[in-house]
């Protein structure tokens, strides 16, 4: 069977506390604070499914609002570059200050970029006011990058690691004892070395090994409990495989290692809280269990953790290796930052702890193609605890990514929409998303507005995501591509796959609860469920694959928890028949309406409630967007 929307080649294409609700403080440096949570919460995400959400910047009260500048800088003009004025300035602030530049466009060339290296914010006069650009980097419309690839900023120690792999971890430790999910402490074998306020590594090995493939393609190394699978077959199936016949993910340089240990995916930083013989206690729950059974591991870094460090207030574009890069860095953030026009990710999350976006407008990827060049946001490496909170990421290939990270992390009140391939524009690429390689796990969605929800298998598959609250219509906006031609889902039948919610092959124990999908008035042709093969647009599609004979998984169906979604098809809320609790929370993450809600004209909150007359509301970052106004609300 031919299909319209596909092609030869293969597209491979993340509170309340839930299951821990109910502790009555979060751990911070204290002990004491730290006493295993209780298991209350919504009925929906009991067990393994949910954790404790409280990302970012949360526990320690917000982004500081710095006010004392220690330089005042202007762009050196008629060409010049600005790397050395602007590093200069970094170098003596004071932590805790200001390196404040003026309007104008400051230039960062030659392979040079800025490291914020320390607590320090460097801030513009806005974004409209305030550029750093790389002119000799990417430029919109072309595959290729400049002759000295590299970022416009990062924010951590270096740009590469200094301990002899790409983690940066330096020694590691087996655990004692399995790490239990939702506790704050585990034991391990030998602390030596392990201190207070640390930033560690806590990861396992995945325990692959040939499996029955649930697609039926003979055999695909996977996990026994199917927690991690990596696209390795036997037989091969070409242009899938990331491994060769006799190469496994435990190899040195196979792509096992690309965003972990080798072989490592299921991972998460932690901050140490405390060390009390061998027992190591942690300010943040430990999100999946970790086993001895699988070799798990505590792990130090050899790289210096970079801490309260921001930037905000200005415009990037240009970088042809990223634009801004958050690398070994904890409670650091970027605010109020136009992001545009860059090859590889717009926003690099690796190896990082409690990073915060927010009121961000990343957009117009210079070449939107898979392959990694044209991501907007990109959590990988292990880390953790991420909020992404209040921004716009439109027209870039991937939207959001997730790579062997995201645990804890929450991705809330966003709009994401018109991901796409600039040379295949009717393909409907993946909108919310917390996959894009094994090991991803527990990150929260809650009340964006995107043109779907889904989960790829790429590079394997990823696990236990929950979406709440979310706007997926199932098609993206309509727009300009940017080699030429409109792209407009709604009125072109051949643009698919048409789905509010996906799961790709392998996606096991989502959650969707409370979610609006669909179309008011627009569902003409739509059925509830579809496969890959149905050329008829659906609100579900799970378990689907995009490569020819295009099988189903079955299984990603059957660990799909739907309850409370409300659907423009049926123009019912589905309930799960085994849940009697139908009780919505307002957020699984937040205790009372954001202050952004209240601003401009004041918005409704929760802006989507499936069990309401009126399903959806306006979302603050959308009317931002439609407005024209990326960073003024109307």
């Amino acid at each position: 069977m031919t299909l319209p929307y596909a092609y030869s080649w293969s597209i491979r294409t993340w509170l309340m506390a839930l299951a821990i609700a109910g502790i009555a403080s979060i751990c911070l440096f204290s002990q004491d604070a730290c006493a295993s949570p209780s298991n209350s919460g919504p009925a929906f995400l009991a067990g393994e499914r949910g954790t404790l959400w409280s990302p970012g910047m949360m526990s320690v009260g917000g982004i500081p609002k710095r006010s004392t500048v220690c330089a005042n800088l202007s762009p050196r003009g008629a060409g010049l570059d600005d790397t050395a004025q602007i590093h200069f300035a970094i170098e003596k602030c004071p932590e805790g200050e200001i390196v404040q530049l003026g309007a104008g466009t400051f230039l960062i060339n030659s392979g040079h970029f800025l490291l914020i290296h320390k607590g320090i914010t460097l801030r513009g006069a806005g974004p409209a006011l305030t550029t750093l650009a790389k002119t000799d980097g990417a430029k919109p419309g072309q595959e290729a990058v400049g002759a000295h690839p590299s970022p416009l900023v990062i924010v951590g120690p270096s740009q590469y690691s200094e301990s002899g792999n790409s983690s940066g971890v330096a020694a590691s430790v087996d655990l004692a004892e399995d790490a239990v999910k939702g506790s704050y402490s585990l034991t391990v074998a030998d602390a030596a070395g392990l201190q207070k306020d640390a930033f560690v590594l806590l990861d396992e090995a995945s325990g692959a090994t040939w499996q029955k493939d649930p697609q039926g393609r003979g055999e695909i190394w996977a996990a026994a409990d199917w927690r991690v699978v990596w696209q390795k077959h036997k037989p091969a199936i070409p242009y899938v495989d990331d491994f060769s016949a006799d190469e496994f993910p435990s190899a040195p340089g196979a792509a096992g290692g690309w965003f972990s240990r080798p072989d490592r995916p299921t991972a998460e930083i932690k901050q140490i809280a405390s060390v009390s013989g061998n027992t190591i206690t942690f300010t943040t729950p430990i999100h999946i269990s970790y086993r001895k059974t699988h070799s798990a591991q505590l792990s130090r870094y050899g790289m210096r953790y970079v801490m309260n460090a921001g930037i905000e207030d200005l415009k990037l574009s240009g970088g042809d290796a990223g634009n801004l890069r958050f690398h070994w860095a904890a409670f650091c953030w970027a605010k109020n930052i136009e992001n545009t026009n860059w090859h590889d990710e717009g926003f690099a999350i690796e190896n990082a702890f409690r990073i915060e976006l927010r009121e961000f407008y990343v957009h117009d990827a210079a070449w939107a193609q898979p392959g990694g060049g044209g991501y907007a946001i990109s959590v990988s490496s292990g880390a953790s605890d991420v909020l992404i909170e209040d921004g716009i990421s439109v027209r870039a290939n991937k939207l959001i990514v997730a790579r062997s990270a995201g645990a804890g992390s929450v991705v809330a009140y966003n709009y994401m929409d018109m991901g796409y391939i600039n040379t295949l524009g009717s393909w409907i690429e993946v909108g919310l998303n917390a996959s894009h390689m094994a090991g991803s796990h527990h990150v929260l969605f809650e009340g964006n507005y995107a043109q779907n929800a889904d989960s790829d298998d790429t590079h394997g598959n990823s696990v236990y995501h929950t979406y709440f609250r979310n706007y997926l219509p199932g098609v993206r906006a309509s727009f300009e591509n940017q080699l030429g031609g409109r792209i407009d889902d709604a009125a072109q039948a051949e643009n698919g796959p048409k789905r509010s919610a996906g799961l790709m092959a392998y996606s096991y124990w989502m959650s969707f609860a409370g979610n609006v999908l669909g179309v008011h008035g627009k569902m003409a042709g739509w059925v509830y469920e579809k496969t890959f093969t149905q050329n008829t647009p659906g609100i579900w599609m799970l378990g689907w694959d995009s490569v020819q004979p295009y099988p189903t998984d079955a299984r990603v169906s059957a660990t799909t928890l739907r309850h409370g979604n409300f659907d423009y098809v049926t123009n019912t809320v589905t309930w799960d028949p085994n849940i009697a609790d139908r009780d919505l929370p307002n957020s699984l993450y937040l205790t009372e309406k954001p202050a952004f809600f209240s601003l401009g004209r004041g918005y409704a909150w929760p802006w989507v409630d499936p069990v309401a007359a009126d399903k959806i509301h306006t979302l603050p970052a959308k009317a931002r967007y439609d407005a024209g106004t990326p960073f003024e609300q109307p």
